[in-house]
């Protein structure tokens, strides 16, 4: 059975810019199968700061995983012994509730969709990119050590306002006009201001489907919503990544 590579075999932590996530206190469980995916998993996560456990089957990532005692958990959908499903469901069930990003190449709708509704808090298909994975991390563990902000009303993010009752936009105090779509991709744009924002994650969160890269719906949508956002004149907030995908400053 595969085993965890000694750690000096690995980049050294990077301890993060100030006022970023710190992921120096954050540990990770990898629970995956295939040496050369967990390899680069670890290796991503260690170079970024973060503490990983990793394990290669399912009877004993699950052992790990309802100790809670871990920040995040990667956990691959097809495993020896337990399954990644099993897994997932046994933790919800006796109320482990660490965020939990599912890795498979199983990337159609219905698998993505039965790993979300089993518990899982994202989910990623392979072959993925190791920084978006890093991204996603992040997002839940932000979730996790902001559970307050589920709570909030308003959204705020510099000069922009978005109310969640109400829908109601505004920047500087001046109310904007904005269509379902384009209040969604704001929306999640707010939850995540400061970061980046794949064009992957983007359109799973607001399409609920997996990104087609031959599609220019996001590039429509965000055109559209830059000039509602940014309009000549002030500070433009939606930012181009380049090769990454967008971030409200």
């Amino acid at each position: 059975m595969a085993s965890c590579p000694p750690a000096d075999n690995l980049p050294r932590p990077v301890r993060p810019h100030a006022g970023a996530l710190d992921p120096i206190m954050s540990r990770v469980l990898t629970i995956e199968d295939d040496e050369i995916t967990a390899n680069d998993i670890v290796g991503e996560l260690k170079s970024r700061g973060f503490t990983v456990d990793w394990v290669a089957n399912g009877r004993d990532g699950m052992a790990r995983a309802i100790s809670d005692e871990y920040d995040v958990i990667t956990l691959d959908r097809m495993l020896p012994g337990v399954d990644g499903l099993t897994i997932l469901t046994t933790m919800r069930s006796i109320g482990i509730q660490t965020p939990v990003l599912m890795l498979s190449a199983l990337g159609d709708v219905d698998e993505r969709v039965r790993g979300l509704r089993a518990g899982g808090d994202d989910y990623l298909t392979k072959p993925f990119d190791p920084e978006e994975m890093t991204a996603r991390l992040e997002v839940l563990l932000r979730r996790r050590q902001a559970p307050a902000a589920q709570f909030e009303t308003t959204l705020r993010a510099g000069p922009l306002e978005l109310d969640l009752i109400s829908r109601k936009v505004q920047r500087d105090g001046e109310e904007i006009a904005l269509l379902p779509t384009e209040y969604r991709v704001l929306e999640f744009m707010m939850r995540h201001a400061g970061q980046t924002i794949t064009r992957t994650m983007l359109f799973e969160a607001v399409w609920g489907y997996h990104f087609d890269p031959g599609t220019n719906l996001i590039d429509v949508h965000m055109g559209r919503l830059r000039r509602k956002i940014d309009p000549p004149g002030v500070p433009p907030m939606i930012q181009t990544v380049r090769g990454s995908g967008y971030i409200l400053a």
